[in-house]
């Protein structure tokens, strides 16, 4: 795999000259060193292809046998990784044939007891990598050859830890190569001294437990000289644990983590009791907290909350656990969720989920379980309130378990304003602000000549429950309405009417039944106009095409819902960006209020489900 290391090199430079003073691994594979020819020609080798030269074909010489390092002498090596004072402390990065060499050399300081005497000597920390390594793999060995290069200088500052081992080192290799020229070993002798100084030098031990560790899991949890721990994730080797084939990039990781909002969960991918590894000592308190209050069906503000941890920690805490593929981001588990099988879900005959669904769940089959979500379905459409509650927090469990093996895919449902009106149609505003349809039969009638207007299918309309959340807050630079410069005096004109004496008592009932009835009808009137300026203001919010779209609509006659549609058009929640648990986290809203005001707006309104990009961009598939 692309992703291994070939091999790590240790070379040291200074005064007394170049050295190689250790590489693991170092021995080759016997069979490979007797079976392989290099540059062997073949009676094909005449043959010259000329669509060849349009692609990269592979280079003729390799250096690369059984994922390991190969036909480079350590004397070459030596010299190739040997740089000066002026290459330090930067990226050093050679391509040779199919090896591509990475690395961060550091420039140590030895203190003697005349300071006017200081000496200086070099260290260098090689990854032998692929040459088809993508940029973020070479990236992340870079980082840790840096990283290994900061251990090994504060090691040498505090107790002289690199001279020593260094000093070990060249002892071996001294008395291997005297004892080789004496007994004539030849080119074996190299394997002999690697064996001796493995058993004598803890950072040779300390390097080939990095190369296993990189090879197995891609997680570095070792300390050097029982003083520093380095801790260091390669995310592309460390996801594949969970689910072979796929590749996840830091970059993906990072577009997750910054996509993070306080609605989402975290679901972990292990016990708990592995996750301290994989954090600094100073984070494990904080990492404590989060795991006492970790549970999926909580948001990550839910979980701060009881963790009693700023929203930040807990950002940064599971952006590590997520790149420390110890956990993933999902949205909290709740039965209106809607899962669907995964398109990459490891369903074939040789998968062995099955047998661990089966030991975890007994009694249930994966296959039955998850044949369910063929088609996208709710955790609700699955249960019953008949249902025993034991089996509905089952159900709960393996949607879980499922989501944990990436067999599952969560769907969202997405809002997009789309407006469609027919040019032939006319709709325009009248003077006093009602709405008029010319030429439709089913279109918006006006009901009088200060009356709000009205559609035969208002009846239908006002039957469903209507919304009851805040409108959109009317501008308030108009000083007073409309219906009070027609009617300034509408409440008081009856009053000032004096009847004569002689029928003030005969017609004093009558009086004040007219009276009531015209305060009534004035009260209305008044009404009717507010709420017709009040959408008339609504509605310019939108551009001519749409507000002509949006006036035929029954929907719009009423002010509260066309208020709520016009406060999250403009918010932006309907370009198709935002799903149904986003708009209702930021605008405080319930899931039926929305799912009426898009049935209410269906005629502009149009929704789709699909995955949320941030979180699905962590289970790319390598091609």
């Amino acid at each position: 795999m692309e992703v291994n290391p070939l091999s790590i090199i240790l070379v040291k430079s200074d005064s007394k000259g170049d050295r190689l003073l250790f590489r693991y691994p170092y021995s080759v594979s016997q069979q490979f060193q007797t079976s392989v020819v290099p540059n062997r020609k073949t009676p094909y080798s005449i043959l010259n292809n000329s669509d060849d030269v349009l692609q990269n074909a592979p280079p003729t010489v390799t250096n690369i046998c059984f994922d390991q390092l190969y036909g480079i002498s350590d004397d070459v090596l030596a010299t190739l990784f040997a740089v000066k004072s002026e290459l330090c402390n930067q990226k050093f990065e050679l391509k040779v044939n199919d090896v591509r060499f990475v690395s961060h050399p550091t420039l140590m300081k030895v203190d003697n007891e005349d300071q006017k005497n200081a000496s200086y000597f070099r260290i260098n920390i090689v990854f032998a990598l692929h040459a088809q390594a993508s940029y973020s793999i070479v990236k992340c060995y870079y980082e840790l050859s840096k990283r290994i290069g900061v251990a090994l200088l504060y090691e040498e500052r505090r107790a002289g830890y690199l001279s020593n081992e260094m000093k070990i080192m060249v002892s071996s290799i001294d008395e291997m190569a005297a004892a080789a020229q004496e007994l004539e070993f030849g080119s074996n002798g190299n394997i002999n001294v690697f064996d001796n100084i493995l058993k004598d030098c803890t950072l040779a031990q300390f390097i080939k437990t990095i190369y296993h560790d990189l090879c197995t899991t891609g997680l570095l949890n070792v300390t050097m000289n029982q003083s520093v721990t380095l801790s260091f994730c390669l995310p592309q080797k460390a996801h594949q644990f969970h689910k072979k084939g796929v590749v996840v990039e830091p970059e993906a990781i990072d577009k997750c983590l910054h996509a993070l909002k306080p609605y989402h969960g975290m679901l972990l991918l292990v016990d708990p009791s592995e996750l301290l590894d994989c954090v600094p000592p100073s984070g494990a308190r904080m990492l404590l907290q989060l795991i006492e209050a970790y549970n999926p069906l909580k948001s990550l503000q839910n979980m701060a909350s009881d963790a009693d941890l700023i929203i930040d920690h807990v950002y940064q805490l599971v952006g590590h656990l997520v790149y420390w593929a110890k956990a993933t981001i999902i949205y909290p588990l709740c039965e209106t969720n809607v899962y669907v099988i995964a398109p990459d879900a490891q369903l074939n005959i040789h998968s062995n989920l099955s047998d661990k669904f089966s030991t975890k769940f007994p009694g249930d089959v994966l296959f039955e379980v998850i044949s369910d979500f063929s088609l996208p379905t709710s955790i609700g459409h699955l249960t019953t309130p008949l249902q025993h509650p034991a089996r509905q927090g089952r159900l709960a469990q393996m949607v879980l378990w499922m989501l944990q093996h990436h067999l599952l895919m969560q769907l969202h449902t997405y809002v997009q304003f789309i407006a469609f009106y027919d040019d032939g149609e006319e709709i325009d505003y009248i003077e006093n602000g009602t709405m008029e349809d010319k030429g439709k039969e089913n279109g918006i009638y006006q009901a009088a000549q200060h009356g709000p207007a009205i559609t035969k299918n208002q009846t239908v309309c006002s039957s469903l429950p209507c919304t009851s959340s805040q409108p959109l807050a009317v501008p308030t630079n108009r000083k007073h309405s409309l219906s009070e410069d027609i009617y300034p005096d509408s409440l008081t004109a009856t009053s000032n009417t004096r009847p004569s004496s002689a029928s003030h008592r005969s017609n004093i009932s009558h009086s004040s039944v007219g009276q009531t009835a015209s305060s009534t009808d004035n009260d209305e009137s008044i009404a009717s106009m507010e709420d017709e300026d009040k959408i008339k203001r609504l509605l310019s919010a939108f551009d001519e095409c749409d507000r002509k779209a949006v006036m035929k609509i029954p929907a719009a006659l009423n002010s509260e819902d066309l208020s709520l549609m016009v406060r999250l058009w403009q918010a932006g929640y309907f370009k198709g960006e935002h799903h149904l648990e986003e708009i209702m986290y930021f605008e405080n809203l319930r899931r039926s209020q929305l799912l009426q005001l898009v049935d209410k707006f269906r005629e502009v309104l149009i929704i789709y489900e699909t995955e949320d990009p941030a979180i699905a961009s962590l289970y790319t598939v390598a091609q």
